[in-house]
């Protein structure tokens, strides 16, 4: 006998396309009516996409087609526009949903560990050398890193009357964190939505003012925050960090397709620790050679730039000096961030 205890556990494994995390989980099933052994499912989304409806229809139907004895499936969509917090409606395309924010670059990775917020920081840094106004978000809740590298966790940011916050402002740049928030050894405990809360008032309850580009230094992987960050805000381009070798690569080809699923534009590959270069000269392909450029390649977009292995590098982070912060024709790290920018300027302002 069919009961909806089964249809649910197999809905559990039916994920959104792109994600890691299944339709039930993120509340989208809202109805499940049974007569007999048919099965009708009602689901609620919030997209423009039409392949993610499909997928979802595609992955529904395969999984209750499993159950032994069942009848006929169908499945009721009920989709609407992903809505624009600020004004109710929706966000046109090209515009962020964030006031006074022109163009909204997510930095990205597949898995941790592969320099993501290094080069989040340094990035948003570099563009600000250019004379643009820059904004840095935090939005990896259970592992910031940004109040560090910024040299600020000594700083808490301030709140308005209306309950607003106010960002830290260090090296040139606006930025918020948890790490702002939290003492060094204070584990964040939250949940898949509270912790989507948390992002939502990180990217529209900070007075961010004027802002040429807003940094997202997002968590690794394809959960929660990811998908509440291109649900609902209007990213102009994407920048996926990788480092060399295979076993980094394959997370970045997830982190690709997931933003590729959801229509949000993938600026370019970024490969980090490319090399090790010694005083004199020799480099040394710690984590192998070659692997950033073959996977923008496959992926038909830019190789935007190879980061070394720098002592110095990590030196500066560590006391919250950014290497970005040196001029770029005597560093040849921060000229590379510097490059990094430039191009992202001319990809986002074509």
């Amino acid at each position: 006998m069919i009961t909806e205890d089964l249809v649910r556990e197999k809905l559990k494994k039916v994920n959104y396309p792109g994600f890691s995390r299944d339709i039930l989980s993120f509340g989208l099933v809202k109805k499940i009516d049974l007569h007999g052994n048919d099965i009708t499912v009602f689901i609620s989304l919030a997209t423009r996409d039409p392949a993610v409806p499909r997928g979802i229809h595609e992955g529904v139907e395969s999984a209750l087609n499993s159950l032994d004895g069942v009848g006929k499936v169908t499945i009721e969509f009920d989709i609407k526009d992903p809505p624009d917090p600020v004004t109710g409606g929706n966000p046109a395309a090209g515009q962020s949903s964030i006031p006074g924010v022109k163009k909204i670059i997510v930095v990205a990775s597949g898995k941790g560990g592969v320099g993501k917020s290094t080069v989040s920081t340094n990035l948003a840094i570099a563009l600000s050398k250019t004379g643009a106004r820059v904004g840095l978000c935090d939005c990896d809740l259970y592992g910031p890193s940004v109040a560090l590298m910024l040299g600020a966790t000594d700083q808490q940011p301030m709140a308005t009357d209306q309950n607003e916050i106010v960002p830290i402002e260090a090296h040139g740049i606006k930025a918020i964190s948890m790490g702002f928030l939290l003492s060094e050894d204070s584990p964040v405990i939250v949940r898949g939505p509270l912790a989507t809360r948390y992002t939502q008032q990180f990217l529209r309850q900070c007075l961010w003012g004027e802002l040429d580009y807003l940094v997202l230094d997002l968590p690794p992987g394809t959960g929660d925050i990811q998908l509440t960050i291109v649900q609902t805000v209007a990213v102009d381009g994407t920048v996926i960090v990788t480092t060399p070798q295979e076993v980094a690569l394959i997370d970045a080809r997830k982190a690709a397709s997931m933003f590729r699923k959801v229509n949000v534009p993938i600026s370019g590959i970024v490969e980090n620790m490319a090399w090790f270069e010694c005083d004199h000269g020799e480099k040394y392909p710690i984590f192998g050679e070659g692997g950033g450029a073959t996977e923008a390649a496959r992926l038909g977009v830019p190789l935007l730039g190879q980061i070394p292995i720098d002592i110095a590098t990590r030196e500066r982070a560590d006391r919250g000096e950014p290497i970005a912060t040196l001029d770029p024709a005597e560093n040849p790290i921060s000229a590379a961030f510097a490059d990094l920018a430039g191009k992202m300027i001319s990809i986002l302002n074509p």
